[in-house]
């Protein structure tokens, strides 16, 4: 039977490390819930980022992960993880690496999954990336700081819609699940922390990824100008905005991923 993670931590020295935005979850009823609500895991490969001691780990092969695949950069955490593995055999693998340096589309077999409390300082990037092979991916089940679970989540003309609510949405259907205080990590953040699930969509509205992030960071780099303003970088504004049927006094925050998505087309096609 393994130790409890207070223990490991003292054991192996795991103190969390501000430059590697480490902040551990040691709370069995909340690592339980999140590995509950990341859904069926008895099929294909459950990706974790950023294990740690593990709490997480533990929670998704109790909740019966077939496999487990975490990426940890820490290399005190290494041992600590290795003691799960052997507690479940088979079906815990260690990567010892950035997870920004790994595809993790590319990992185990499908369907793959991604569960994790992601470092603050590389979740929004680690999620954009993501987001591009959307498809090589049943869902996504992340805990990020919750204004950017907020921004994620966020409807049309609400204040904290923005570009990457219009790119997860654009990609994927969202869905906030739940909040938790600083007070449960160790050591406590000085914000709170949401828990965000992404399913990828059956259908999404045809848009080139990069062009539709060219068009979504001119639109929201100046958010309170209109449109037909703020989108002078891409070159005669007002004709892409009549192609794509969108009113040229409109503001990025009026609009949904499906207009972006019919902004995007008209720039390639004029391209």
């Amino acid at each position: 039977m393994l130790p409890p993670l207070k223990d490991v931590v003292a054991k192996h020295g795991l103190l969390a490390q501000k430059s590697l935005g480490q902040h551990f979850l040691f709370d069995l009823n909340v690592t339980g819930k999140i590995a509950r609500l990341a859904g069926d895991l008895t099929q294909g490969t459950t990706i974790e980022v950023g294990p740690g001691p593990g709490g997480l780990t533990r929670a998704l092969l109790d909740q019966g992960a077939r496999q487990v695949i975490a990426i940890e950069k820490d290399k005190r955490c290494l041992e600590a993880l290795a003691e799960i593995a052997a507690a479940y055999p088979g079906r815990l693998q260690v990567i010892e690496g950035d997870a920004m340096d790994i595809k993790a589309h590319e990992l185990g077999d499908a369907p793959r999954r991604v569960v994790a409390n992601l470092p603050y300082n590389i979740g929004t990037p680690l999620l954009i990336g993501w987001l591009k092979r959307i498809k090589d991916f049943e869902s996504l089940t992340l805990m990020f700081q919750k204004e950017v679970a907020d921004r994620l989540s966020a409807v049309v003309r609400s204040q904290a819609y923005g570009r990457l609510s219009v790119l997860a949405q654009w990609q994927c259907e969202v869905k906030k699940l739940f909040d938790l205080p600083g007070a449960a990590f160790t050591p406590p953040p000085k914000v709170a922390s949401s828990v965000v699930r992404l399913t990828p969509r059956q259908q999404v509205e045809p848009a080139d990824f990069a062009l539709f992030e060219r068009v979504t960071a001119a639109a929201f780099g100046q958010r309170r100008k209109m449109l037909r303003s703020s989108l002078k970088s891409l070159g005669s504004p007002e004709d892409l905005l009549a192609q794509a049927g969108i009113d040229p006094t409109a503001r990025a925050e009026e609009i949904g991923y499906p207009g972006f998505a019919a902004l995007t087309r008209a720039l390639k096609e004029r391209a």
